[in-house]
């Protein structure tokens, strides 16, 4: 019999940074490590990754990092852990893996403990065992992991749905889900973020028709925003361009590397040769594919749309197309994309968020799995609280007891005493990691509200020059100011800062010395107040004093 705890780093009352913790006694499972898009309001920040600290502390204890599949909500922040974990294996399936080593090679990091593992072939570890079943979602090799334990299984999901049309290695092995439930499943972690929604996913996550129409009805060059790692609907849309005379360019090496893999690996059916060179990006009937970098979701289009890019430029001739919803917190940046693009001219064509879903769960998905799986517990995971909630409420619907039904937010302990739950009071310490450009916590909350005031309200420098031995003033003060007011219309108030700083610094001057520190609280203060005053702005004031 065992202690099993459960617990989330990530990923819970929120969409992305996927992390969660497994013990067993004296093991520990780690499943996923994603990262999450930043929103609009996080100025300049790239990314956010969970805190590990946790781990750092029980480093020797972990057996192994398990990937469900390859997509950056999942995987992202390996690149950033991977320095304080290069002993611990990393485990995922072929295609997830290679995805991953191709991230890896970009931040040109080595040293990895990479370990491929082969969907329904169990991994042992001492009295616990990791059994990879093969789930569908919208990248090939998905997977979810049951671990077995003494007291019983426990089955993460990872995403998911359930769509017969999938085969290969998109195909879900129900049968296999059946055996696990059949088995005794403990504790089932299931995904979240379609629970709100009825039915089934399949079909609504198909987007053939609606390229079909797009195809058909535009003449002239098609410019198609993709997820790189989206392969289904990828396939999807080289389904509907082999009914058309139009060639592909695809634009970036970082997806065109993946498509030719997967074309090589047979997880999507193309034929090469309709794929040509970004020399051909300007033909009147090439159809070009575009995908966003990891960390900067629409960053590839808008640098195309802003001019910048070498070989493609946006005319009121082209089409463009978005080929997925917009994500939480992303609303901001895509209008303004969208807004440019209109600008131009061109003929901007985006996706049905309510018509056309992505690879998620949704209801019926939720309560098949729940049928098949019987478990004694469940743990709704991956999404938003409304949408945890929702979860749970399927499962009610089941007839599963509430008491049996785990509502948890990052770092809450969910404890089994000998395949029981526990009370338990437990918490670990969890936090965001803010990423901004390649450094990882050189990002607070202190630098945001800074970068946030400099947005709104600009900065105002105060520069003076003192005599060393005289301590007269002999220069300045000057007033310098960036993004606050327009200099040459605001004279007079220009003069007046200069002349409230200048009548502090000479209120400090002693005989002999100067009280640098009571001349900054100073100015900040009273020159703050009177610029509030005047323009009811408040901008960042820095003092700049120099002996000479």
């Amino acid at each position: 019999m065992s202690k099993i705890k459960i617990v989330a780093l990530g990923g819970l009352n929120e969409n992305g940074k996927n992390m969660y913790v497994v013990e067993v006694d004296e093991d520990i499972f780690v499943f996923d490590a994603g990262l999450k898009y930043a929103d609009d309001k996080m100025l300049g920040v790239d990314y956010i990754i969970p805190n590990v600290d946790y781990l750092k502390e029980n480093k020797k204890r972990i057996k192994g990092f398990f990937i469900t599949h390859g997509h950056d909500s999942q995987m992202g922040a390996i690149p950033e852990l991977i320095q304080d974990f290069k002993e611990v294996p990393i485990y995922g399936t072929k295609f997830t893996l290679e995805l991953l080593s191709q991230e890896l090679r970009e931040e040109k990091i080595e040293g990895a403990n990479l370990k491929v593992v082969v969907p329904h072939k169990k991994v042992s570890f001492g009295k616990n065992s990791i059994f990879p079943i093969r789930l569908t979602h919208s990248v090939p090799d998905s997977v979810g992991y049951v671990l077995y334990t003494p007291d019983g299984a426990i089955f993460y999901t990872g995403n998911f749905v359930f769509d017969p049309t999938l085969i290969g290695a998109y195909k879900t092995d129900i049968g296999k889900l059946a055996y696990v439930g059949k088995q005794g499943v403990l504790c089932l972690l299931s995904e979240s973020l379609y629970a709100d929604k009825k039915g089934y996913t399949s079909p609504k996550h198909r987007i053939a028709k609606f390229m079909s129409e797009v195809l058909n009805k535009c003449e002239g060059r098609i410019l198609c925003n993709v997820s790189s790692s989206g392969l289904t609907r990828i396939q999807e849309i080289f389904n509907e361009v082999s009914k058309t005379e139009r060639k592909v360019v695809i634009l970036g090496k970082r997806l065109e590397s993946i498509i030719m893999r997967a074309i090589d690996e047979k997880a999507i059916s193309f034929d090469k040769e309709k794929i040509t060179t970004i020399h051909h990006a300007s033909d009147p009937d090439i159809f070009i594919l575009v995908a966003d970098e990891r960390e900067k979701p629409f960053s590839n289009m808008g640098r195309i749309a802003k001019g910048y890019d070498r070989f493609v430029k946006i005319t009121p001739e082209d089409h463009v197309v978005f080929t997925s919803p917009v994500m939480e917190g992303q609303e901001r940046t895509s209008t303004k994309l969208f807004d440019l693009i209109a600008r131009i001219g061109a003929n901007l064509i985006t996706i049905s968020g309510k018509e056309y879903l992505g690879y998620h769960a949704s209801s019926e998905d939720l309560m098949m799995m729940l049928d098949l799986m019987h478990p004694k517990y469940y743990m709704p995971v991956i999404g938003e609280y409304r949408h945890q909630v929702e979860n749970s409420l399927t499962a009610t619907r089941l007839g599963m007891q509430e008491d049996h039904i785990l509502l948890r937010l990052n770092g809450e302990v969910t404890t089994f005493q000998d395949g029981t739950l526990t009370e338990s009071m437990d918490k670990i310490k969890i936090d965001d990691v803010l990423i901004d450009g390649k450094q990882a916590g050189d990002v607070g909350e202190l630098v945001l509200k800074d970068r946030e005031l400099l947005s709104e309200n600009g900065i105002v420098i105060v520069s003076a020059t003192m005599d060393r031995k005289t301590k007269e003033v002999v220069s300045g003060p000057e007033i310098l100011t960036r993004g606050f007011i327009y200099v040459k219309e605001n004279i007079d108030l220009i003069k007046e800062a200069e002349r409230i700083s200048l009548e502090i610094i000479h209120q400090n001057i002693k005989e002999n010395y100067v009280d640098f520190n009571k001349i900054k609280s100073g100015v900040r203060d009273k020159l703050g107040k009177y610029l509030y005053q005047e323009t009811e702005c408040k901008p960042m004031i820095l003092i700049v004093l120099q002996e000479v």
